[in-house]
């Protein structure tokens, strides 16, 4: 039950936001806070992450007190009582910028491009200018499908701000539906190239002991669950109770001794999943500060090639080879970037920067 007027504020916010008040059935099993408000506010057409993210920014409050409630996942009960506050749609539409975009494949359905490391994928808070949508919109003009929405036309899939590498858009709505599809069965081939800290191996005992992880023919299977962070929201964790399945498949490809690089195969496609998975089984991605940690190069490497490693300044991460099959013509379609110089340079300190050091 619920009621978009609370019986004890007569009054809508000043600022023009929308107060929801919605009530849980007394025989309602208990349930997490998100699902059971995504629940409620089907009638409001609200979504589970939109309101992911109005609780964890405040928005959300227990009744009677307005207690704010910032956890998705507490565990709430039946008779509980809730005030949601949804603030008035935003115009944000992005604008065409004309940003050089190396584009690998194009035609009337789809693009596909080769992303630099430090452009953002589609507008948000922070980067509302200069990302691969704005880039898109001045290149393809009107003819990116709208299915993603106004901030993020053609969007089907993403990769972080600061990986590398082959990214797909659809150019027409049957093309975004296909590759959805395509996205939600695994069945897009994803292969990345990371540099990562130590040498995973088949033959060390520690990494075999790991519940998350097995061994198949030269590769080592990742599969956790994987959620938003308990103690820090902005962080994915591995082995999250209620996250979503994912699996990733590593193969290293050539030791460097303190690290290795390595192949990464994406089964599923979950938020910073090598990072996380790689972190988890303890060879975290070189340069990665948000899950790495604080690495110190050997001292068996020059002093050159330590300053120049530990100033490596975002994670080693490529996405290297991009495979599908065409949502309209079905032909089998291959793609496959170069490492970039700057991931190049650092395999380059670490192979060649064995020296004497003081």
């Amino acid at each position: 039950m619920s009621d978009p007027r609370s019986p004890d504020d007569d009054d809508a916010p000043a600022d023009g936001a929308t107060r929801l008040v919605l009530f849980l059935p007394e025989d309602a099993s208990p349930a997490r806070l998100d699902k059971a408000l995504a629940v409620l506010c089907e009638p409001h057409s609200i979504s589970r992450s939109r309101l992911r993210a109005l609780i964890e920014g405040g928005a959300v409050f227990s009744l009677p007190g307005e207690t704010p409630l910032t956890d998705p996942s507490m565990t709430v009960r039946g008779g509980a009582r809730f005030a949601v506050r949804v603030p008035p749609p935003v115009e944000a539409v992005p604008q065409p910028e004309a940003i050089p975009l190396t584009v690998v494949h194009e035609d009337d359905h789809l693009i596909v491009v080769d992303k630099p490391a430090g452009m953002v994928v589609h507008p948000a808070p922070g980067a509302w200018t200069g990302t691969l949508v704005n880039a898109l919109l001045a290149h393809c003009g009107d003819t990116l499908s709208g299915i993603g929405g106004e901030r993020r036309p053609g969007i089907v899939h993403r990769i972080d701000k600061d990986t590398s590498g082959l990214l797909v858009v659809a150019k027409s709505d049957v093309a975004h539906r296909g590759l959805s599809e395509q996205f939600a069965a695994h069945t897009i081939e994803r292969l990345y190239t990371a540099l990562v800290w130590g040498t995973p191996s088949h033959a060390d005992a520690r990494l075999a002991g790991l519940p998350a992880t097995s061994f198949e023919p030269g590769w080592i299977r990742i599969e956790t669950t994987i959620g938003r962070s308990r103690t820090d929201r902005k962080k994915m964790a591995a082995g999250v109770r209620d996250g979503r399945h994912a699996v990733t498949r590593v193969s290293v490809r050539e030791s460097l001794g303190a690290a290795s690089v390595v192949e990464c195969r994406l089964e599923t496609g979950r938020t910073h999943q090598i990072r996380v998975h790689l972190a988890h089984v303890g060879h975290p991605l070189v340069g990665d500060q948000t899950y790495g940690r604080a690495r110190v190069p050997p001292r068996s490497l020059t002093e050159e090639a330590r300053a120049a490693i530990t100033a490596f300044p975002r994670q080693a991460l490529h996405a290297a080879t991009l495979g599908f099959e065409h949502p309209v013509t079905a032909e089998t379609m291959r793609w496959t970037s170069a490492l970039p110089g700057d991931i190049a340079d650092l395999r380059t300190w670490f192979h060649d920067g064995v020296g004497t050091s003081t």
